[in-house]
């Protein structure tokens, strides 16, 4: 079922801007990498329930390297795609198969938010797909230029019941190419992911596709 994301109340204060991560600005149409947030901390770039990097340096040890210490003294908790034996992202009851050592954000929950930094090549309605794992159902929202929107776009459970290790679930890895639609003018504007309900679900990307 597709739910659109375009129906806008109130305008939040500009002072919530921030800045592309690393100077790079995202482009749409396109794949909105995740963990590729703005940069300006919480409140600004991102809000998230603490301050604690649950991935990056925490439970991915800080020794130096790119992606055990990605954005570590952030809040935002990132950690990345491991095929390992016995496996962890390269199990059985994936879906569809992610990209080995890719980076995304995990550990969320209702209320937490993130900001990017696009620049929207065409004007025009956007089908938007997302790399995921759920151990729940969950809902997330996507907002333009800090409007809140009151539409609920619905992430399905990747829950598999034959798989024993509990901890897994979240990293049963999905693709939905069409999870709602959201229009965009041209140009540089912000894009706000927020999560609704359930949380615990792990964001790769976001696709954004034109279709009109």
């Amino acid at each position: 079922m597709i739910l659109f994301a375009t129906s806008c109340t109130k305008k939040l204060k500009k002072e919530h801007d921030g800045k592309p991560w690393k100077g790079v600005i995202q482009r749409i149409p396109g794949k909105i990498q995740c963990e590729f947030y703005d940069d300006g901390g919480e409140g600004i770039a991102y809000h998230d329930q603490d301050s604690i990097n649950n991935g990056s340096g925490t439970l991915n040890p800080a020794d130096g390297t790119f992606r055990n210490e990605y954005r570590k003294n952030e809040g935002v908790d990132i950690s990345y795609i491991k095929f390992q034996d016995p496996a962890i992202d390269n199990s059985p009851y994936n879906l569809v198969e992610p990209e080995k050592n890719q980076l995304y954000v995990g550990w969320t929950n209702p209320g937490e938010w993130l900001n990017f930094t696009v620049n929207v090549k065409f004007p025009g309605k956007y089908q938007v797909g997302i790399m995921y794992g759920a151990d729940h159902d969950g809902e997330i929202s996507l907002s333009v230029n800090h409007e809140d929107t009151k539409d609920t776009l619905r992430i399905p459970s990747t829950f598999n019941a034959d798989d024993l290790e509990d901890w897994r679930q979240q990293h049963h890895w999905n693709y939905l190419d069409s999870i709602g639609l959201i229009t965009l003018k041209e140009g540089i504007q912000t894009i706000t992911l927020k999560t609704l309900e359930s949380g615990q679900m792990n964001y790769d990307y976001l696709n954004f596709k034109l279709i009109k």
